[in-house]
């Protein structure tokens, strides 16, 4: 199972939302490229870069700041956030990022991520973002009718390679993950699957493996120090 430090972007900055909620942000470094580089110093292969401004408002204001951790940090970079338009999907590919993410324009306009995937490939993930097992969108605000297992399993028929399953209630809170949606997205073959939000524990990540999960996302639990990203590497393999 491969690990996905996490660094969400604000302002140039590297911080963390509780929920996805933009009122309760910390803010652990001022300098994003110093963090992937020490992510990469404790044995970090890849990266999940997300622009919370892009998010909020679809504006490129981390732009450089991505720019300057995917030239300088050699890591596999995952990148979302407001991506919702084949020109940005491009801008980021253009600048050696090797998958974007789309999150509420696929839920949105379903022909476009189906567009996407045909042209793009394996560079196209999906974020789906669970509350109460329903598919959120407009940066977590906005709860659909569409339940998350069962888009999961759309994209998969769509062509989908990549997704990454969030539980919103789990996101930031430091108090576990929910293994029991993991296990039924571990039964839709030939979807890699990407767990995300609330991983706190050790054994999470034993358990996550064992699903035969594709990748953990790994955010405030590196950040407050429950979790340390060398031990979890090494229990991930």
């Amino acid at each position: 199972m491969k690990i996905f430090p996490a660094i969400d972007l604000k302002d140039g900055k590297a911080v963390r939302l509780f929920q996805g909620d933009y009122n309760q942000m910390t803010v652990y470094s001022e300098n994003p490229v110093e963090v992937a580089g020490d992510f990469k110093n404790k044995g970090a292969s890849n990266l999940h870069l997300v622009d919370l401004d892009g998010a909020k408002d679809g504006k490129l204001v981390n732009f450089d700041t991505i720019k300057k951790i995917v030239s300088d940090v050699d890591l596999f970079v995952e990148v979302g956030g407001g991506i919702r338009d084949e020109q940005r999907i491009l801008q980021y590919l253009e600048l050696g990022t090797g998958r974007v993410i789309l999150g509420t324009i696929a839920v949105k306009d379903f022909g476009f991520l189906c567009d996407m995937v045909k042209k793009y490939g394996d560079k196209i993930a999906v974020g789906v973002d669970v509350k109460d097992e329903y598919v959120a969108i407009n940066g977590w605000k906005e709860v659909t009718g569409i339940k998350g297992m069962d888009f999961c399993r759309k994209l998969q028929s769509a062509g989908v390679k990549t997704v990454i399953y969030t539980d919103i209630s789990k996101d930031g809170a430091l108090k576990g993950t929910n293994l029991e949606a993991y296990d039924k997205l571990s039964e839709i073959k030939g979807l890699d699957i990407i767990a995300s939000g609330g991983i706190s524990f050790e054994n999470e990540i034993s358990q996550l493996r064992n699903k035969g999960i594709y990748g953990a996302i790994l955010g405030k639990a590196l950040y407050s120090g429950m979790l340390d990203l060398r031990r979890a590497i090494e229990l991930a393999y």
